[in-house]
């Protein structure tokens, strides 16, 4: 039987969310019957390409959304039209904006087929009204990490500046990914003002940057930090271009903390990361028991106490407790290439079964 091919919507963004490092990711992964195409009014150019694929890839939500207000509907009104099979992989649904999943309405409607980040999202979706006319072929999909450890570890200014904090005898937390108020990014700050507190000399990194459009948060974030005393222990890198960067910041945090509303879902690719760093990642449990079900290299991690799993309900001092546990015992590393192996054969499997 021959394989399908694949034509990959990507946006023409330098700074990579997770959702975009995805649809980057799965058309390598998937090469050479995949191949990315960036989203425009370039109609000429979207006709020719689709002529020789079999089916489209979207992944949503799209980065820069409000100023691709349209082209998501006209690149798949145009591969429907084609007659071409529309794959979308949503990776979130009701913590979107209303104005969002407006937009991203008409190419759900035409999907044949979607592929949900976690079953949390499947339910979200399965809520809404639009699901009562929209395929049923649904599947759920492993996400990946955004970034793999790399070969080689390059040393900059923000490694070295916490670098020379760790050697001064500080105790270094942090968080990878984007900054925003429904990750409860500043829980971090919480539970290191209680290990402050208690004694602990500690620092706080948050390895990416603040989300675009979002008003005050920035100041309301740095305000708080003020307001608990922890200030100037708060490093806030910002956008961090390469792998070989990241894992150099990376390499200098003692423990990784994430505190999420709704616990840990499987869509938490920034966690994944983490816990391929070698650092322990301390983060509150899931809520439902088959949330991770689907997804073997979290259970992994999770069995070999890369990652610490938490009351789900979870508050700053039992956070702060289980970092001091972890700090003391060394996180194991994995072989993170065969397992990124076996994970990214069952995302293409799923994303691949029509």
């Amino acid at each position: 039987m021959t394989e399908k091919t694949y034509l990959v919507f990507v946006s023409s963004a330098t700074e990579t969310c997770g959702v975009e490092s995805f649809a980057r990711l799965l058309a390598d992964r998937m090469d050479p019957r995949a191949r990315r195409h960036k989203l425009g009014f370039d109609l000429f150019g979207l006709v020719k390409a689709l002529s020789g694929v079999d089916a489209v890839i979207f992944n949503f939500p799209v980065v820069g959304w409000k100023k691709k207000l349209v082209e998501p509907t006209l690149a798949a009104l145009a591969a429907w039209l084609m007659r071409r099979e529309l794959v979308v992989v949503l990776h979130e649904w009701q913590a979107l904006d209303w104005k969002r999943r407006f937009v991203l309405m008409p190419v759900m409607l035409l999907a044949s087929r979607v592929c949900f980040s976690a079953p949390e999202i499947a339910d979200e979706f399965a809520a809404s009204p639009v699901s009562k006319v929209k395929t049923k072929h649904r599947a759920i999909v492993p996400v990946p990490p955004n970034l793999v450890p790399p070969a080689t570890l390059q040393p900059g200014s923000r490694s070295q500046a916490l670098e020379r904090q760790k050697q001064a005898g500080r105790l270094i937390i942090g968080q990878f990914g984007s900054i925003y108020p429904k990750k409860q990014s500043t829980e971090v700050l919480a539970i290191a003002a209680d290990l402050l507190a208690r004694g602990h000399d500690v620092g706080i990194v948050f390895v990416g940057s603040f989300i675009k459009g979002m008003d005050n948060i920035e100041r309301d974030f740095f305000e708080l930090a003020r307001r608990l005393g922890i200030g100037d222990r708060v490093t806030v890198t910002g956008y961090v271009a390469t792998d070989a960067e990241l894992f150099a910041i990376f390499e200098q945090v003692d423990a990784f903390c994430y505190l999420f509303p709704e616990g840990l879902t499987a869509r938490r690719g920034s966690v994944l990361a983490a816990g391929l760093s070698g650092k322990p990642v301390i983060v509150n449990a899931p809520q439902r028991a088959d949330a991770l079900a689907h997804h073997g290299l979290f259970r992994r991690l999770i069995e070999h106490k890369a990652i610490h799993l938490v009351d789900t309900d979870a508050d700053a001092a039992s956070m702060a407790d289980a970092v001091l546990k972890a700090w003391h015992a060394a996180a194991p590393r994995i072989e993170a290439g065969t397992e990124l192996q076996r994970l990214w054969s069952e995302i293409v499997a799923v994303v691949d079964d029509g």
